[in-house]
């Protein structure tokens, strides 16, 4: 395995290991086993909800797998609608957890099978909330491992550093890649986020389908739940 891969393994090491603190892990199993219930469906900034609890929002490519790993973060099969039809999303879709968290799916960026115009109200509407929703506190940022960064994700990672909101790269569909090749994606998304100052530095590999990530990803989301 060349240098390349070989950073990339240690970099997935690292992040993909459990907390230190295995309370971190039970206390995230703990928030993410609460009640989750659907709260509000935004399709218009003033229909937002008024500013309450802490949010965290899940951004990615139309068909990344938003709505899957929210359904695995939270153990339901059907909370977050899934679809094979990119663009699926059309609207910022509010779940309130354990009257702790609020979840934030939404629509998905880059490609969608859907008019340009109604495309183009989506990206405002989604560019607009992050740039002034002060109980934002983190967005998970969604790249497919099969395929890497994408020139739609590099304009989000500039929108959020532009917004100065902090964002996490959660890389979905790891089960559908070998260990090099996740770890040599990992390597090369690693050395773009050092010139992005919202990135953590962390890149968490996950799959809705084998489980993969998915307490490690509850730990750290139950920390902003607890920091409020």
């Amino acid at each position: 395995m060349g240098d390349h891969a070989t950073r990339g393994c240690e970099a997935l090491k690292a992040s993909a290991a459990p907390p230190e603190d295995t309370a971190a892990l039970e206390a995230g199993r703990r928030l993410f086993a609460a009640e989750v219930r659907f709260s509000a469906g935004v399709q218009h900034l003033d229909e937002l909800p008024a500013p309450s609890l802490p949010e965290v929002a899940f951004a990615g490519r139309s068909n990344v797998g938003k709505s899957s790993l929210i359904n695995a973060l939270t153990g339901r099969k059907s909370l977050a609608r899934t679809s094979r039809t990119p663009g699926r999303t059309r609207r910022l879709n509010f779940f309130v957890l354990g009257e702790r968290l609020l979840l934030v799916d939404l629509p998905g960026y880059g490609y969608a099978k859907a008019p340009k115009r109604q495309v183009g109200s989506w990206q405002r509407l989604l560019h607009a909330y992050l740039r002034g929703r002060p109980t934002l506190g983190r967005a998970v940022l969604l790249i497919d491992a099969r395929h890497g960064l994408k020139e739609s994700d590099r304009e989000m990672m500039a929108a959020l550093d532009a917004a100065a909101v902090g964002f996490q790269i959660v890389l979905t569909k790891a089960d559908q890649c070998g260990e090099e090749e996740l770890a040599a994606r990992a390597s090369a998304i690693a050395s773009e986020l050092a010139r992005h100052p919202a990135a953590h530095p962390e890149i968490l590999p996950t799959s809705a389908k084998s489980g993969r990530g998915i307490a490690e990803l509850r730990a750290a989301l139950a920390m902003l739940a607890s920091a409020a």
